[in-house]
């Protein structure tokens, strides 16, 4: 992180040495080094107190490491929301094959276990809409470029959000022609039964 090289800089500059530094800011020498060597970060008061002394705000002091912790906590979610997505998508498809088979092998049984594979899978869709919702990510192509990590300029943004309302049509109609079918092969299913 760059808050050790801030510290450095900052002290370099007004010509201070570790146990100069170390006695403004109530600390040891040793205490400095670290903060300098990155082997520890100050608290928040010893924050509070190198930026009186060298006479900067907070924000000017730690700028680099917030954008660096910003950038870690990106990452996170953007392993969580690959991880869910593909929970999610796994689950789903999972229990599209499986009503049928467990319908028949299982009666009422298979029934309890569809419905669990599906909450399953709706816990996780929920909390993928939550990312999607957070970073405003709707489209298909916004969506894989969150996924690697990317972000759209301005009009691919704008090109991508007057998509929107075509794509969800196209969604509603689509889970619509499923939800059709799978009602089919259930009568079909209990007709045959």
């Amino acid at each position: 992180m760059e808050l050790n090289n801030q510290i450095k800089r900052y002290r370099t500059d007004m010509d201070l040495s570790q146990e100069a530094l170390a006695e403004k800011v109530y600390v040891t020498r040793q205490t400095i080094s670290n903060w300098e060597n990155g082997k520890s970060y100050p608290d928040i008061h010893s924050l509070l107190l190198l930026s009186s002394v060298f006479h900067v705000t907070i924000d000017q002091l730690i700028k680099g490491d917030v954008k660096i912790m910003k950038e870690v906590i990106s990452q996170n979610e953007l392993r969580t929301f690959n991880r869910d997505s593909t929970i999610f998508a796994s689950l789903l498809i999972l229990s599209l094959l499986s009503f049928v088979p467990l319908t028949v092998f299982f009666g009422f049984a298979g029934l309890i276990i569809f419905a669990l594979l599906y909450a399953a899978g709706m816990y996780y869709a929920v909390r993928v809409e939550k990312l999607k919702k957070k970073y405003d990510i709707q489209t298909y192509r916004e969506i894989v470029a969150f996924t690697e990590g990317k972000k759209l300029d301005e009009i691919e943004k704008a090109r991508e959000s007057g998509k929107r309302p075509y794509q969800k049509f196209l969604l509603a109609l689509a889970v619509a022609i499923i939800t059709f079918l799978v009602g089919l092969l259930f009568l079909s299913v209990l007709g045959t039964g």
